[in-house]
């Protein structure tokens, strides 16, 4: 498998770079969550980073990928739209 070294930016995770693993359509998955050991035995911390397109800087082309951190985690998340959903999950 293909793998690409993506950016993080914020959180605990800010200056590193990580090798991300590629899906079958070439890029990266959408939401990164890194669980996070517990010191004390409970259970672990998720940490979201979530994709978002690096910018270049001519003409404003597609240069990759970076990952930013999401303090919401999952919350901010409204899971899955569907086409025929109606607005506001009274689906």
């Amino acid at each position: 498998m293909k793998s690409e070294d993506t950016p993080f930016v914020g959180g605990p995770l800010d200056g590193r770079v990580l090798p991300i693993l590629l899906g079958p359509t070439g890029h990266p998955p959408k939401v990164y969550r890194v669980p996070v050991p517990d010191e004390a035995g409970g259970p672990p911390t998720v940490l979201v980073y979530r994709r978002v397109a690096k910018a270049g800087k001519r003409l404003g082309l597609h240069q990759g990928w970076t990952y930013e951190y999401d303090p919401e985690g999952d919350k901010a998340g409204p899971g899955l739209k569907w086409p025929w959903s109606k607005p506001g999950g009274a689906g």
